[in-house]
């Protein structure tokens, strides 16, 4: 296998034994003329491909058409009934949720057994303890009987313990659904550093929007056999072919985006501001309804961002947006030296870290005055909320103008807040965006459209 194969996947198939009842693998067992009780079942069928390494790779596929069972073969805890497997690299697996777990022991001593199953000693994953920990964030739970936990933080345990044990391969099978969407975001940020670092992701998922977000290939699995191998966005038209006929397709799409109303009253922006206390100096930014634990922050403490708030028509602190609501975000910002030309910007991006919009002051050519040192200022800005429903993530920052687009820059918070777009209209486009299109069929009145270019005379 060449050094920049990780994976190669020849003529694979697997058979699987199935009996009706307990009782009929019995009398298979003992029956004297080896009468079969059983039916076969084919779970994947000579399916061949290869991974490079530094790829991600999303599979698709129904439910039976022989995802998981190829990821286990993959991850080495099952055997083909024919064909081959080559694995170039230590694999971590997160398959279904449990696997390989002691429900009576801890999180901590599931951990290092983790990592003897994968190759990394006791001592190592002892070193690596304070990262898992920090990554799986389920406090003193960590160190109770995993039996006690919930679906959420069986995952976070688990994804803490993959991501640890230094993989060149990580393969995940829909784990992450369970997983509360800060966390999820969390895990996509961990994806996309591993993305960096060159290394292999296999996963399957049913959230169509990552696959073309996340991946540079999909395969799509039907009746155990590879469909389709190539162009993510074309892995996904071929599934929602599998799943829906082309005739209701678009129906399909937006009926499995629609969502429950939600509407509440409250104040107006001068409420806002009074609700953001322009006389408190400490950091109030965990106190906001959509406040994620989890951001990432760059400062040099030339300023500090202490509070934001969302504003969705009338609603105060806001987390859940109605679309087509207009939307204003503050923020507040306490100085710590004189700035001259201040630059303050946010950024929307989705559950999987790709951003749907950006802009600054200097983008939008709004000059801020200067300001001095222990100054507390309130900027705002304002949009119309075209987002399709869906999850998302806002960064703020303020930075110094220094004549380009991001400045220099002196506090951003990333990822510092959460809220989810529900709209109680059906969607009329697919997307992150509504761009509210409109249509018209011009007529000859209109004297717009020319069936024929005009003559010229010679």
């Amino acid at each position: 296998m060449q050094s920049n194969t990780a994976i190669v996947v020849r003529n694979v198939s697997k058979k699987f034994r199935l009996f009706g009842s307990p009782k009929e693998r019995l009398m298979e067992a003992l029956h004297p003329l080896r009468k079969q009780y059983h039916r076969e079942f084919w779970a994947l069928r000579d399916v061949s491909f290869e991974v490079q390494r530094g790829e991600v790779i999303g599979i698709l596929g129904r439910n039976g058409s022989g995802k998981s069972t190829l990821l286990q073969i993959i991850a080495g805890i099952l055997r083909p009934t024919s064909g081959s497997v080559t694995v170039n690299g230590r694999v971590s697996a997160l398959l279904e949720l449990g696997a390989g777990f002691n429900p009576e022991f801890t999180g901590r001593d599931n951990v290092i057994v983790y990592g003897t199953i994968t190759g990394v000693s006791r001592d190592e994953m002892l070193a690596r303890m304070p990262q898992i920990e920090a990554f799986a964030d389920i406090g003193e739970f960590f160190d109770q009987p995993v039996k006690t936990y919930s679906s959420g933080m069986f995952v976070r345990l688990a994804f803490a313990a993959a991501i640890n044990v230094d993989p060149e391969i990580l393969i995940v099978d829909e784990a992450l659904a369970v997983g509360d969407v800060k966390f999820q975001n969390k895990c996509f940020g961990k994806f996309a550093e591993f993305q960096r670092s060159g290394k292999t992701i296999l996963f399957v998922t049913h959230s169509l929007n990552l696959v073309p977000s996340l991946c540079s290939r999909a395969l799509l699995f039907d009746t155990g056999q590879r469909m389709f191998d190539g162009d993510p966005v074309k892995a996904v038209d071929q599934y929602y072919d599998l799943l829906f006929s082309r005739e209701n397709k678009k129906a399909a799409n937006a009926a499995s985006r629609s969502v429950t109303s939600y509407f509440r009253q409250s104040e107006s922006d001068k409420a806002a501001s009074v609700t953001m206390n322009w006389l408190q100096t400490s950091d109030l930014c965990c106190t906001r309804r959509g406040y994620n634990r989890h951001e990432t922050r760059f400062t040099t403490h030339g300023a500090e961002i202490i509070d934001f708030l969302i504003k969705s028509d009338t609603e105060i602190d806001a987390s859940v947006i109605e679309f087509g609501s207009s939307v204003s975000l503050f923020i507040k910002v306490i100085f710590h030296r004189n700035v001259t030309r201040p630059l303050a910007g946010f950024s929307i991006k989705t559950l999987e870290g790709v951003e749907v919009c950006g802009t600054n002051t200097f983008m939008m050519q709004h000059r801020i005055q200067p300001v001095c040192e222990g100054r507390v200022c309130i900027f705002k800005f304002s949009f119309a909320q075209r987002l399709n429903p869906g999850d998302y993530f806002i960064d703020i920052g303020i930075a110094e103008d220094d004549g380009t687009n991001a400045g220099n820059v002196i506090d951003v918070r990333r990822s510092i807040g959460h809220f989810t777009v529900l709209t109680t209209d059906q969607p009329i486009s697919n997307g992150m965006i509504d761009l509210q299109p409109a249509f018209e069929v011009l007529n000859e009145e209109t004297q717009l459209v020319f069936n024929e270019p005009p003559s010229v005379e010679k």
